[in-house]
């Protein structure tokens, strides 16, 4: 399956404390409605970090149910331990899921020989597809490019990777790597940021996991499709239609902006769980000025 387009890195909405699992139906269904080509629950945008077990199961479960199958659930099952991770990633083999993304072991900061046995251990118990998430801004680790395609290699189930080390230059060496191994057919390569997306997949990206998507769903779509069928003069326009909201998307700590925009827009409510916090009522403000901006309020 090659995982492709706009993939939402879904929020948990979250009311009075606890996960709102009526409203994540709802967004999920809103989300199938608009043309998301795929949808990710519990990754860092879904605050996984602060759901427990029994919650971040709980909203997999209730994604796969509610989506019935008409798009990909890719499930974000990853922590700095493999033994966790593996745990995780059996429910949600078990529940339904499409697929894995599994993030680059964080706080421990392994070795590449250490991130790949990681990789290659959940990959080979599982036997689900699975997209590695590369992100040393929050991991303090990258994931070199001769690793991940050793991972394409030598493991059959990985077929993709979320790259937002912010590199271009890391994005071409990765797809050159695989285009000297024959193996750019086998796997997905998608920007872990949406300001990125235009040059990523230029560059033979095949998409996006999208912050944005979560309050721009069906334009996400639109402008995955338009690079995906190589129209890369509207898709650029496009780029630069969106790249101020998305990076107002960024002005303080992924999720509390897109949250506060989804609560701006009577989407699901603000509410995140500490160490985050509200947004500030200085970039609240800033965050309304652009929504009106799009005509999005």
């Amino acid at each position: 399956m090659m995982f492709q387009g706009s993939i939402v890195a879904l929020v948990t909405p979250f009311k009075d404390g606890k996960v709102d699992e009526k409203k994540l139906c709802e967004l999920v269904e809103w989300h199938i409605q608009e043309g998301t080509d795929a949808i990710l629950p519990c990754g860092t945008t879904g605050e996984s970090p602060t759901l427990s077990y029994e919650e971040h199961n709980r909203v997999i479960e209730l994604v796969v149910k509610q989506v019935k199958k008409r798009v990909p659930v890719i499930g974000g099952t990853g922590t700095n331990s493999t033994e966790e991770s593996l745990i995780l990633s059996k429910h949600a083999k078990e529940v339904g899921c499409d697929a894995l993304l599994l993030v680059v072991p964080y706080y421990n900061r392994p070795t590449q020989e250490g991130i790949f046995l990681h990789f290659k251990t959940i990959a080979e118990e599982i036997n689900l597809p699975v997209i590695v998430y590369n992100i040393p801004t929050r991991t303090s680790t990258n994931l070199e490019p001769q690793t991940f395609v050793r991972l394409v290699k030598e493991c059959k189930h990985i077929v993709g990777i979320k790259e937002a080390s912010g590199s271009i230059e890391q994005v071409s060496q990765i797809y050159s790597l695989l285009l000297q191994e024959g193996l750019e057919n086998k796997v997905s390569i998608l920007s872990g940021d949406d300001s990125i997306t235009y040059p990523l997949m230029c560059l033979g990206g095949k998409g996006v996991i999208s912050v944005l998507a979560n309050i721009l769903p069906k334009k996400m779509h639109e402008f995955t499709q338009l690079l995906l069928n190589k129209n890369f003069e509207e898709a650029r326009k496009i780029h630069y239609e969106l790249y101020p909201l998305m990076k107002a998307m960024f002005i303080e700590t992924n999720p509390i902006p897109v949250k506060a925009a989804m609560e701006i827009m009577g989407l699901c409510s603000a509410e995140t769980r500490l160490p985050l916090t509200p947004i500030s009522s200085q970039n609240k403000e800033k965050l309304v000025k652009i929504l009106k901006q799009y005509n999005l309020i």
